[in-house]
């Protein structure tokens, strides 16, 4: 794999993503952007994989998309830099597609697109210094990378107007408190926080685990007979697994259980 993405399976089938280029806060560039594209590609074809945490080496999380070809954008027509854009936003928000549970170990500031892609996580675990923040009207730019579907999505309307409208920047500890991660702890325990929660997740009997992210995809269903008829199919499905007898005997006998995804 790519030196800007590092990719660590463990046998417990979590996988650990690695943004990894430091000197540049983990800058989404072009050769970070292919790899995460294979990456997230190889994940999805993968059924051994149970739950994927995604941090930034060094000091950050990812200081968002590489900014340094924006002052030639000027002089290029709107078709092709929205096909540019579109292709860029896909790529990373691919991981909010992967069947199994995410978890964001957001280690330093994330900053816009870096913001997003923690957001397009199910999960996040932040320093309590680290700063998030969209500074893209700041920059005269129009928000993206489903910017304003996430932040709504995950902290509510309110908040999301405020941090986009504004710009107001979230310690790790305030967001904590306003929802928009679901906790904050020294920067020194990030990762090994969301690898425990990665650890109980993957602990979970693995078909109930994705059809519970499908039910709560995009906020979840619109309604309560929406829920209704999701799970009197998909609870039934779970009711024909392994796992299922398996979860059953494990209680009976005070024993952890044994999943097998079948």
């Amino acid at each position: 794999m790519s030196e800007e993405l590092l990719v660590e399976r463990r046998p417990d089938g979590i996988v650990v993503l690695t943004l990894n280029d430091p000197e540049r806060r983990n800058a989404m560039a072009d050769a970070m952007t292919a790899a995460w594209k294979k990456a997230v590609a190889d994940l999805r074809a993968d059924r051994d994989v149970r739950c994927v945490v995604v941090t930034g080496a060094g000091g950050a999380f990812s200081s968002g998309g590489d900014l340094s070809w924006l002052a030639d954008t000027n002089s290029v027509a709107v078709p092709a830099l929205r096909d540019r854009m579109l292709e860029f936003y896909r790529t990373w928000l691919a991981i909010r597609d992967l069947e199994v549970p995410t978890i964001a170990a957001v280690n330093g500031h994330a900053v816009g697109a870096g913001l997003c892609l923690a957001l397009a996580c199910d999960l996040r675990y932040a320093s309590a210094d680290a700063k998030l923040l969209a500074p893209f009207t700041a920059l005269g730019l129009h928000p993206g990378m489903a910017g304003t579907w996430l932040l709504p999505e995950v902290a509510g309307l309110p908040l999301a107007r405020e941090m986009l409208l504004t710009g107001r920047v979230l310690t790790g500890a305030e967001a904590e408190t306003s929802g928009l991660v679901n906790r904050a702890v020294p920067r020194e325990r990030v990762l090994a926080e969301a690898l425990e929660a990665a650890g109980r997740v993957a602990a979970q009997a693995p078909v109930a685990t994705r059809l519970t992210k499908v039910a709560l995809a995009g906020g979840g269903h619109p309604d309560m007979e929406s829920a209704l008829r999701w799970e009197s199919l998909a609870q039934p499905v779970t009711m024909a697994t392994r796992d299922m007898v398996e979860g059953l005997a494990a209680q009976r006998e005070r024993r952890a259980p044994r999943f097998t995804g079948e």
